[in-house]
């Protein structure tokens, strides 16, 4: 048997030490080799296929970080997501059981030196709530596409069908009090009773008879001013009989009005979103982690939406393409004239024109181009509604 062969106890050796984990230090990501000791990492740095990976890196050194750092990220998140994403659990655990895999991204190759690190970055981000204790650092996933997260959406929206239903409610029972203040001077008539006269409550033989009040009027001593008010009094029932029977004059008018702004108000609810990305549209970068990069108040446009929240952002500048949460973003104004999308509100995803400014007030004024709203104008639409449309 010669001497490196298979069934030495050499070779098994060998196979037995390379099923383990061996120490990170030694480990190349570029090359995704692994070596056991300092001589073996020595030996493999000067090899000419890590020297050609090398020379790769060097072309375009962050995009390679930071696509290692987001591929840890995702991976880290995705086992907290199956293993414990109801459960507050030691980061170190997590980190633990994510590095059982032998083939898993290493932390030497992202943009995190630490555990710590990437464990502030994710409490940063709003991925995770991180708590620091005695014991060491504890993390606990937040889950946005949980059923919990679907629950509360539609506990959400029984509320407002309530709220809804309740306004509803409200408008009928004022609409019956003002058809009932406009019948009263009609069930009342002329022979309304005098204020200093006393008004009989009982019938001829005794029993008790029903009455209408309406609305009592001071008595005038001249005769002239009490016929003027006669006829002032017959053209206001004609004007009453009239909106009864025909619905038309200024009652119709404020009712038209009431329903659409009804309508606006349902929109409203129906399009206002917790998410605001879209495709299409520049956007600013505000993470102050991004500052040391160059990234910090720059602009971007917005290639892909990820799961809602996250952008996948081409940078103007350097052409870099980064993946930033929503809540590090912000959306960009264009000049009076240009171009913008309605990024939320009623009429979310509509294209507009910016009309004017106003300053005081952070909102501006704009005219919907296309679709069924052409022509809207839209008199005060907020900052955070609005957003330029990449041309």
């Amino acid at each position: 048997m010669g001497k490196n062969d298979f069934l030495t106890p050499k070779a098994i050796a060998n196979r037995i030490k390379a099923k383990g984990l061996q120490k990170l230090r030694w480990y190349c990501q570029m090359c995704q080799k692994q070596c056991r000791d300092e001589n073996g990492f020595k030996c493999h740095c000067m090899s000419e296929s890590h020297q050609r990976q090398m020379q790769v890196f060097g072309q375009n050194p962050n995009r390679i970080v930071d696509g290692y750092s987001e591929e840890f990220e995702l991976e880290f998140l995705e086992h907290m997501k199956r293993s414990h994403r109801f459960s507050r659990v030691a980061a170190t655990v997590v980190y633990n059981e994510y590095i059982a895999d032998r083939h898993h991204i290493h932390m030497n190759s992202t943009e995190w030196a630490t555990l710590t690190e990437f464990v502030k970055y994710l409490g940063r981000t709003g991925k995770c709530k991180v708590e620091e204790t005695p014991k060491g650092w504890f993390i606990t996933y937040i889950d946005r596409d949980s059923e919990t997260l679907f629950k509360e959406r539609l506990k959400n929206k029984r509320m407002r069908a309530d709220m809804v239903e309740e306004e509803k409610q409200e408008r009928q029972i004022k609409r019956q009090i003002e058809k009932a203040e406009q019948l009263m001077p009609l069930v009342g008539g002329s022979s309304q009773p005098n204020e200093s006269e006393p008004v009989s409550l009982k019938s001829e033989n005794g029993g008790k008879i029903a009455f209408a009040l309406g609305s009592s009027k001071p008595i005038v001593k001249e005769k002239v001013e009490s016929s003027k008010l006669v006829f002032e009094d017959g053209e206001s029932e004609n004007i009453v009989k009239g909106k009864g029977a025909g619905g038309s004059g200024i009652g119709g008018v404020s009712a038209l009005d009431e329903l659409m702004r009804e309508q606006e108000k349902v929109k409203e609810r129906n399009n206002r979103k917790d998410y605001w990305l879209c495709e299409g549209i520049v956007v600013k970068v505000m993470s102050k982690a991004l500052a040391e990069k160059g990234y910090y108040k720059k602009k971007g446009i917005v290639l892909k939406v990820i799961d809602r929240y996250v952008g996948e952002i081409e940078m103007l500048d350097s052409k870099h393409v980064l993946r930033v949460d929503q809540e590090e973003l912000e959306t960009v104004i264009p000049q009076i004239g240009g171009l913008l999308r309605i990024v939320n509100g009623a009429y979310r995803g509509s294209n507009a024109r910016l009309l004017a400014v106003d300053t005081e007030k952070y909102s501006a004024k704009v005219q919907i181009e296309k679709g069924i709203y052409d022509g809207r104008v839209l008199q005060a639409v907020e900052y955070e509604d609005i957003c330029k449309v990449a041309q």
